[in-house]
C-alpha cells in the first residue's frame, strides 16, 4: 500500500493580496461591488454582466492578452463589503489555475477615512493530472494567481484615488 501516497491528485491552493487604499470603505466597496465592471483590472479589456450584481450571475471577462472566462457571482454581502466569485472553466492561457473561486472584502482604515482591500483565492493548479507540465503545475498556478491578484489590487488602488 506504500505506493498510494504518490496516487493522490492535485492540491488545492491558495493565494492572498491586500492593499491599502486612500479612499473611504464606500467608494472602494462601489468599484468592486460594480460586478459588470472590471475595468480597473489593467489585464481586463471587457466585462459583460447582463444580470447585474445578483447571486448567480456570470459576467464574462476577456483579456488583453485575448480569450476570456465566464466568472460566476457566488455570494455579495453590501454589509460586509463582501464579494465572492468562481470561475469553473478557467482559461489557463489567461490564468494558469482549475476550479477558480475568490473573494474580496473591503475593510475600514483609520476611522473610515481609508480602506483596505483583501482579495484572497483559491485554486488547483492548471494541469489537473499527475506530471504536470512547468507552466501549469502547483508552483506557476500560485505565481500567476498571485501576480493576477496584486496586479488588480494596484491598479484598483491608482483608479479609486485618482477618481477614474
Amino acid at each position: 500500500m506504500p505506493g498510494l501516497a504518490l496516487a493522490h491528485g492535485p492540491t488545492r491552493q491558495k493565494a492572498s493580496e491586500t492593499v491599502e487604499i486612500d479612499a473611504a470603505p464606500e467608494k472602494v466597496w462601489a468599484v468592486i461591488s460594480a460586478f459588470g465592471d472590471m475595468s480597473w483590472h489593467p489585464r481586463v479589456a471587457m466585462t459583460d454582466s447582463p444580470k447585474g450584481a445578483e447571486v448567480g450571475a456570470i459576467r464574462t471577462l476577456g483579456y488583453k492578452s485575448g480569450g476570456t472566462m465566464e466568472e460566476e457571482l457566488s455570494k455579495i454581502d453590501a454589509t460586509k463589503m463582501s464579494l465572492s466569485t468562481f470561475i469553473g472553466h478557467v482559461n489557463v492561457d489567461v490564468l494558469p489555475a482549475t476550479n477558480y473561486s475568490s473573494t474580496m472584502t473591503v475593510k475600514p482604515l483609520d476611522g473610515g477615512a481609508r480602506s483596505e482591500v483583501t482579495w484572497r483565492a483559491a485554486f488547483y493548479r492548471g494541469y489537473p493530472n499527475n506530471d504536470p507540465p512547468a507552466e501549469l503545475n502547483d508552483e506557476a498556478a500560485v505565481t500567476g494567481v498571485s501576480a493576477f491578484l496584486r496586479e488588480g489590487l494596484d491598479n484598483l488602488k491608482t483608479v479609486v484615488e485618482s477618481g477614474s
